[in-house]
């Protein structure tokens, strides 16, 4: 894989800090803030083209986080601003727009692309951002999602997600057969790439929250192996051979680690292994199975699942002193915990009663709460800000057909869910960090 485009972001305008657009993310069934996107401004036919497109781009983003309504291009009575001018705020307040973009767009030596753009508080009549940004044409759809963190960070206060990738196996083929390949899509669904060929099986896979690699299982001559993916070159490399059955690999928030449960002579325990020296140290020793370890992101505590207590149930434990507490105590059977990047939830999955859930709750066990259901959902994973939740499902329906596995994402509240559109069915998805 081709190594990232090098963007460049700067001020070039006084900052005003003092806007009073905002919104609460943290509460459920948030209004939609509504905001006038308009296209960027261009000197040529080719410049308009590429400035359609990340207007798109950005519409979209927006939209589907659930927190912004885009209001149609029809109804503004001014369809242009030049970059320096204080826009006719009364004009805007017609619309019920709260929020404002505009900008420029320009080609340099037909080479790079210079996008300049404003963020506008219409109710307070200030501006709350100016910033420019410079890439490679082609890197375009990647500058419409900076745009979009940049406009989501400065209106809700906390960092956006848009800019970040997903990782996930794509599934092919009969029963009988099945083909399981790595694959990577942006976060909007767009530039989808498969990683590994289908010749062998590809399972579980993370990213390092430090560099663009990305950790995956594989049983390639029925042996289960880690594999190392550098996705900026493509190269791999074979982390070890762990005889028995392995699980789960994971990241450390510094990426110098990885976490991971390994079954020895019929027992199954947390181990973690320093990726410079590929040394194996076992956390947990326990008769019976400790597994689907995740750290917190100060890389202090680990959480995973275990049937010490009879049943499958969430532990958390701290790395330092090796101390261990339950943390989870409701009816069903838990697994899969994945701390948040913020630290204050875990996810989860749950079964109970027949059905599969997605659920979160704090870090000591409370306010646990279901965002999803189905026949069967597995495998959550967090978005950069902690604020989105993918997972895959699949639901029984009406005839007793069970459909194919997809991926889904809904916000932790447990509203604004939608589906992640694939070339095939899909399964184990993996969020990145924002990218660097």
């Amino acid at each position: 894989m081709k190594n990232l485009i090098f963007l460049f972001l700067s001020i070039v305008l006084p900052l005003k800090t003092f806007a009073e657009l905002r919104i609460d993310i943290t509460r459920g069934n948030t209004e939609p803030i509504p905001v006038a996107l308009l296209k960027f401004n261009a000197n040529s036919n080719e410049e308009e083209k590429i400035s359609t497109k990340i207007n798109n781009v950005v519409s979209n983003n927006l939209e589907r986080s659930g927190l912004f309504k885009v209001l149609p291009e029809d109804i503004f009575l001014e369809k242009n601003i030049k970059f320096n001018d204080t826009p006719s705020f009364s004009n805007w307040k017609l619309t019920t727009s709260q929020g404002l973009v505009h900008g420029r767009l320009s080609f340099k030596r037909n080479k790079s692309l210079v996008l300049e753009f404003r963020l506008w508080d219409v109710f307070s009549e200030k501006q709350m951002v100016a910033q420019q940004l410079t890439t490679e044409i082609s890197n375009w759809r990647r500058i419409a999602h900076v745009i979009s963190d940049i406009i989501y960070k400065r209106i809700t206060g906390e960092s956006g997600y848009f800019d970040s990738r997903i990782v996930y196996i794509s599934e092919s083929g009969p029963k009988s057969s099945r083909k399981k390949r790595l694959a990577i899509v942006d976060q909007d669904g767009e530039n989808h790439k498969f990683l590994t060929d289908g010749s062998y099986l590809a399972l579980t896979p993370r990213f390092s929250p430090a560099a663009q690699e990305v950790a995956y299982l594989s049983y390639n001559n029925k042996i289960p192996r880690i594999f190392i993916l550098d996705l900026a070159t493509g190269f791999q490399k074979i982390l070890g051979d762990f005889p028995g059955m392995t699980f789960s690999p994971r990241y450390s928030p510094d990426g110098k680690k990885l976490i991971m449960s390994l079954a020895r002579s019929g027992n199954t325990d947390i181990y973690e292994m320093n990726l410079k020296t590929q040394k194996l140290n076992r956390l947990t020793r326990y008769d019976g199975i400790d597994t689907a370890p995740s750290y917190s992101p100060d890389g202090n505590f680990v959480t995973f699942e275990s049937d010490r207590s009879g049943s499958q149930k969430i532990y958390v434990m701290n790395l330092k002193t090796k101390k261990t507490k339950r943390i989870s105590f409701g009816s069903g059977k838990y697994a899969t915990p994945v701390w948040s990047p913020r630290g204050d939830l875990i996810a989860f999955t749950k079964f109970l009663n027949g059905e599969f859930y997605i659920g979160v709750m704090y870090t000591n066990g409370k306010g646990e709460r279901v965002v999803y259901r189905s026949y069967l959902v597995e495998g959550p994973t967090w978005s950069p800000n902690g604020r989105v939740l993918s997972f895959y499902s699949q639901a029984k329906l009406s005839d007793g057909k069970i459909t194919a596995p997809k991926i889904k994402l809904i916000d932790l509240t447990g509203v604004n869910l939608r589906e992640l559109i694939t070339p095939s069915d899909a399964s184990d998805p993996a969020w990145s960090s924002l990218l660097p």
